[in-house]
C-alpha cells in the first residue's frame, strides 16, 4: 500500500480525501466499492511498516499516536476509524450514551465500578427470611434453583418479590466504607 501522502499530517489541497466524510446525507451510505476498498485497505494496513501506520494516524487524527501504543492496537485504531468513517460514525443514540458514560465517569460514578467479579462455579449463598438461598455462577449466567438465568437481579427478584439489584443483593458490590471495615478487621 502506498503512504498516504507526505510526512505532513495536513491533507494537500486539491488532492482526494483519504477517507470518506464523517457525516453525510442520509441518502450518502457508502457503495460497496467503498467499503471493497476499505476493506483493502484494513488489510493492507498488517503489511506496513510501523513509520508508515504512524503517519496515517497523523493523518488521520491530526496528531501522532499515543505514546506506548502498540503497533497491533495502532493497526487496530486505523481499522477502525477507516470503517467509522466510511459508515458515516457512530449513531446519534451511541454518540449520546457514550456522552453520558463519560459524565459519569468524570463525576466518579457507580456506572464503572464493577464491583467483584465471581470467578466461574462460584456459590453465592444468601440468608432472606430464615432460608438460605445459593447460586451457582456459570459460564454463561448463573444457575438457581434448578433454572438458568442471566442475570442476578432476575433471581434477587425472584427470591425477594421486589425489584433488587442482583449484585448488591448477594453481595457483590463495594459500598463507601466497606473497605476500611475490612482492612481494620471489623
Amino acid at each position: 500500500m502506498k503512504p498516504f501522502h507526505s510526512g505532513s499530517a495536513r491533507q494537500p489541497s486539491g488532492e482526494p480525501s483519504l477517507v470518506p466524510a464523517r457525516r453525510g446525507e442520509w441518502n450518502n451510505r457508502p457503495r460497496r466499492s467503498d467499503i471493497a476498498e476499505v476493506e483493502r485497505h484494513i488489510a493492507e494496513l498488517r503489511d506496513r511498516s510501523t513509520d508508515d501506520l504512524r503517519l496515517a494516524w497523523r493523518q488521520l487524527h491530526r496528531s501522532g499516536p499515543p505514546l506506548g501504543l502498540s503497533r497491533d492496537m495502532m493497526i487496530r485504531g486505523l481499522a477502525y476509524e477507516l470503517q467509522e468513517r466510511t459508515h458515516n460514525g457512530a449513531s446519534r443514540l451511541l454518540q449520546r450514551r457514550l456522552q453520558t458514560l463519560t459524565g459519569e465517569f468524570e463525576k466518579g460514578g457507580a456506572a464503572f465500578d464493577r464491583g467483584i467479579a465471581p470467578k466461574t462455579g462460584t456459590r453465592l449463598v444468601r440468608q432472606w427470611r430464615g432460608r438460605a438461598h445459593t447460586v451457582l455462577v456459570r459460564d454463561d449466567g448463573f444457575e438457581y434453583d434448578g433454572q438458568r438465568f442471566r442475570s442476578l437481579t432476575v433471581i434477587a427478584e425472584r427470591i425477594t418479590g421486589a425489584h433488587w439489584s442482583g449484585p448488591r443483593f448477594f453481595g457483590l458490590t463495594k459500598r463507601a466504607g466497606a473497605s476500611a471495615g475490612a482492612e481494620t478487621g471489623r
